[in-house]
């Protein structure tokens, strides 16, 4: 099974930047789609973007749309989510996630469809 581990939260002001980085440990990474959810203090979690092994990328919250980034360096074997304009309502804590899938996946960001997590890493924007 794969394991993986978050890094990059910190605490910015509105309008900064962040990358969190994935890195991903274990079997073979690239056999996985890889998922970015949060969840802020009293909310579901959500999907924010999701990469299927073949590299097809979607970004299922509109809010997010046009500010963030995910990126995969299979050579690293690490994701990223460059997350760019930050707001307020961006703050949460901020897991990866993975899921085996074969080659010809269609991309998902539900967060059943995962069944390994990291532990999470805490974005706090301020106004």
């Amino acid at each position: 099974q794969v394991q993986l581990v978050e890094s990059g939260g910190d605490s910015v002001q509105a309008g900064g930047s962040l990358r969190l980085s994935c890195a991903a440990s274990g079997v073979r990474p690239d056999y996985y789609g890889i998922g970015w959810f949060r969840q802020a203090p009293g909310k579901e979690r959500e999907g924010v973007a999701c990469i299927t092994r073949a590299g097809s990328i979607s970004y299922p919250t509109d809010s997010v749309k046009g500010r963030f980034i995910l990126s995969r360096d299979n050579t690293k074997k690490t994701i990223y989510l460059q997350m760019n304009s930050l707001k307020p309502e961006d703050t949460a804590i901020y897991y990866c996630a993975a899921r085996r899938e074969i080659l010809s996946a269609s991309t998902t960001c539900a967060s059943y469809e995962y069944n390994s997590w990291g532990q999470g890493t805490q974005v706090t924007v301020s106004s």
